[in-house]
């Protein structure tokens, strides 16, 4: 499978359906109609695209969006959910995150105090990390191939952000009209993360610094 071909099928499911659910079961079908060895191929180019989205800067474009909320795993998702947008989008915003106001995904956002999101609403798309997985084990008839598949091809999935580029402070007002004019007046923070610290820890969408300083190199 090239490249052309896995952003075919991406593209193919948003014109099927806006759902995510939805466009994951499309997903799933299209990949167990495939040969074993291009089911691989679409999980390896997504981690690729991972690669490309995993930057500082991005991350901190994803937090200003959720005002805040966008943890470890809530950065990892929000990748996903970029390569959900398609390759035009995707190309673009990974160049210029601040190019996110332009996403009308991003815009019907604007505005609205984050716990008034629907679910399927929320800048993450956990679920496409795994289509691949789903489609081989129906194809395979078993749930451990899959992982025996892709080491096979010498590739090892990542499981969570490893950031390039410089760490900053995302809560620097500053350093976000520098880095974001335009996302940040359209997404402008409120303490909202702050006042309900208990509900973002069962969200699993806070701020998490042990991470952030392991990263950083305790700095």
């Amino acid at each position: 499978m090239e490249m052309d071909s896995f952003w075919h099928l991406i593209e193919g499911s948003w014109r099927h359906t806006a759902d995510p659910d939805e466009r994951l079961e499309w997903l799933t079908l299209q990949l167990s109609r495939l040969p074993q060895a291009e089911i691989v191929d679409f999980q390896v180019w997504l981690d690729r695209l991972h690669r490309w989205a995993d930057s500082w800067h991005m991350w901190g474009a994803a937090y200003q969006i959720c005002d805040g909320l966008c943890s470890v795993d809530g950065f990892w998702y929000f990748q996903a959910w970029l390569v959900g947008l398609g390759r035009d989008l995707f190309e673009r915003v990974i160049v210029d995150p601040d190019a996110l106001v332009d996403v009308p995904q991003v815009v019907r956002l604007a505005g609205r105090p984050v716990d008034s999101w629907a679910e399927d609403e929320w800048p993450e798309w956990e679920s496409l990390d795994y289509v691949a997985g789903r489609a081989y084990a129906q194809v395979a008839g078993d749930d451990e191939s899959f992982d025996d598949a892709l080491e096979a091809r010498g590739h090892d999935s990542a499981l969570s952000p490893e950031p390039t580029g410089e760490r900053w402070d995302f809560d620097d007002p500053a350093e976000v009209a520098r880095r974001f004019p335009r996302l940040g007046a359209m997404f402008p923070r409120t303490e909202y993360a702050e006042r309900t610290g208990a509900a973002v820890e069962v969200l699993g969408q806070g701020p998490d610094e042990d991470f952030f300083r392991e990263l950083a190199g305790g700095r």
